[in-house]
């Protein structure tokens, strides 16, 4: 798609970000620095804004529910049997606003045991811009629900990142282009109408 034809309706799309709170942001992230991805997050965000357009942050927290499933991985991680203090806290540069949605998930993906699609259809979301940590975990879930629900999606690659780069590069050359179109935070922001 040529760049200059790449339009985006502030009415009808949402920004989506994942798990940019202060227990993932810590972690050791690549190819882009947590810092130049709260950034990227943050310029997204003002736009959405300013436009009066929809911004849902997402979070992850533990412990999940008492009594729910843990299965046997080949990684030997569970998740956390109760979070550190603070972890589950939305980091501040993110400037969260009275007019964000803020959805707390327990799983990787954010639509599985979430309200994220009835607040996204009620308000007549067609399109979701994501972004957030990490790129084929917490995004990548949410990313492939998305398009299984039938949302149109927008990935900011700058705006992303990952516990490794291979993993993060993998999932924008194989997954990404199959279900929605790549972009910068530049080329969104630009987009925004």
């Amino acid at each position: 798609m040529n760049n200059a034809d790449f339009k985006l309706q502030s009415r009808s799309t949402a920004l989506v970000l994942i798990d940019l709170q202060a227990g993932i942001t810590a972690l050791p992230v690549q190819p882009n620095s947590a810092a130049d991805v709260l950034a990227n997050a943050r310029a997204l965000a003002d736009r959405f804004r300013a436009l009066d357009a929809l911004v849902v942050l997402v979070k992850v927290a533990y412990p999940a529910a008492p009594g729910g499933m843990r299965p046997i991985t080949e990684a030997g991680q569970a998740p956390l049997a109760s979070e550190p203090a603070g972890w589950s806290e939305l980091c501040p540069e993110l400037a969260v606003q009275p007019s964000d949605i803020v959805i707390t998930k327990r799983q990787w993906g954010a639509f599985y045991g979430t309200e994220l699609d009835l607040q996204l259809r009620r308000r007549g979301i067609d399109t979701i811009v994501l972004g957030g940590i990490a790129t084929h975990i917490g995004v990548e879930s949410t990313a492939r629900a998305a398009y299984e629900h039938g949302y149109q999606q927008i990935f900011v690659e700058d705006a992303m990142s990952d516990l490794h780069a291979d993993t993060h590069e993998s999932t924008f050359r194989y997954v990404f282009p199959r279900i929605g179109r790549i972009r910068s935070t530049a080329q969104v922001v630009a987009a925004l109408e």
